[in-house]
């Protein structure tokens, strides 16, 4: 059995075989790249984090990770950023230098090599034509024999996104001619836009990766969850009650821990208070109401069909309905749900697995729609 590397998080699951088995693929030779598809909420970054970059590190692989949800206004300069902190220290100047690149805003810093923390990305933001050159450049750094990285992009479905296909090009090119020294592994929430990256030959990443879902935690993350909670709590908690609050938070590990932390802070009210309370929160959260006051009228109206399992969206019927929701005497046209579609997609709340079939990308959110409907 592979031992877990330690992690400063108290409450993580160490999955050390799943890191090892990802890393022996790519030992084997046969690929230099993974797709891995699951929803928000169901520890894959985490995994990603604290158990598949450390393995890395261990086995002599430099490492580099970038959340592209959080980097989607401007991806460049975010992963010029990461994959300079995966070199040495300083390298990032003397890239610069030999460029001829003026990066005014950046200092030297020791704890971050070669940069100032937050200072390169605004800096290249500012100046998008000198990321092109920089991560060419980085990429370049690579081509000594035995230097090896994994690079990690979560949420990689940000990279279908038509005003990222010049970093798509350029990313898929730089790594074509690399697949010795850099590993990659592209993890995201949104499969049907994963399968739409690898699968559709007009895509820059087509048939670059093969796409798996990831491994998803179920009753042995359970039972060891339960197994701290009762180191701690004078009042046990049982390995039944625990697994029917996880099927109730939808076999979310996020939700699941939000439950454990309500029940070791009121044990004595017992199990379903501590699931009850934590539905209220998980599936009624404020961040909703704040997403939803931003939509437009006809999208919400779509969102709300959509959660109540309404599948044919441009039907008569479901034209009438959502005519008479928008204040119309007449059904509304079948322009209205596919610029509805269309939105919600880019926006990353819905997603498209089949033609004319789409679902909520986060069951939450689906959740607090199916109860707004029943408060109104």
């Amino acid at each position: 059995m592979t031992k877990p590397i330690a992690s400063a998080d108290p409450w993580h699951y160490p999955r050390p075989e799943l890191a090892k088995k990802y890393l022996e693929i790519f030992d084997i030779g046969l690929t230099s790249a993974r797709g891995l598809f699951a929803k928000r909420r169901m520890g894959k970054s985490e995994f990603l984090e604290q158990d598949l970059i450390p393995a890395a590190q261990a086995k002599g692989y430099l490492t580099a990770y970038l959340n592209l949800w959080d980097a989607r206004t401007h991806p460049t300069p975010s992963l010029v950023s990461a994959l300079s902190r995966a070199m040495e220290p300083k390298g990032l100047f003397k890239l610069a230098k030999r460029l001829n690149t003026p990066l005014k805003k950046v200092k030297a810093s020791g704890k971050v090599p070669g940069l100032a923390e937050g200072s390169l990305e605004a800096e290249l933001a500012d100046d998008p034509a000198v990321a092109g050159p920089l991560l060419s450049e980085l990429l370049r750094g690579f081509d000594k024999p035995g230097k090896r990285m994994l690079l990690v992009l979560d949420e990689a479905q940000v990279l279908a996104a038509p005003a990222h296909t010049e970093l798509a090009h350029s990313l898929r090119a730089g790594l074509d001619s690399r697949k010795q020294n850099i590993k990659v592994v592209f993890a995201g929430s949104s499969e049907p836009t994963l399968r739409r990256m690898f699968g559709r030959s007009t895509e820059p990443f087509y048939n670059w990766a093969p796409l798996e879902p990831f491994e998803l935690l179920g009753t042995e993350f359970v039972k060891a969850m339960v197994s701290k909670v009762n180191n701690l709590s004078r009042y046990p908690l049982t390995d039944q009650d625990a697994l029917a609050a996880f099927l109730a938070l939808h076999n979310t590990p996020e939700f699941f821990r939000r439950y454990l932390n309500r029940y070791l802070a009121y044990a004595e009210l017992g199990s379903p208070a501590a699931l009850l309370d934590t539905q209220k929160h998980v599936f009624n959260g404020a961040n909703f109401h704040d997403i939803w006051k931003k939509l437009l009228p006809a999208d919400q109206e779509v969102l709300k069909l959509l959660a109540q399992g309404v599948t044919d969206l441009h039907s008569e019927p479901v034209r009438m309905r959502l005519g008479s929701a928008l204040g119309l005497d007449k059904p509304a046209n079948k322009n209205t749900p596919q610029h509805a579609l269309r939105r919600l997609q880019e926006e990353n709340l819905v997603a498209k697995l089949d033609y004319g079939n789409y679902q909520l990308q986060d069951d939450a959110f689906a959740e607090w729609l199916r109860n707004l409907e029943l408060e109104t």
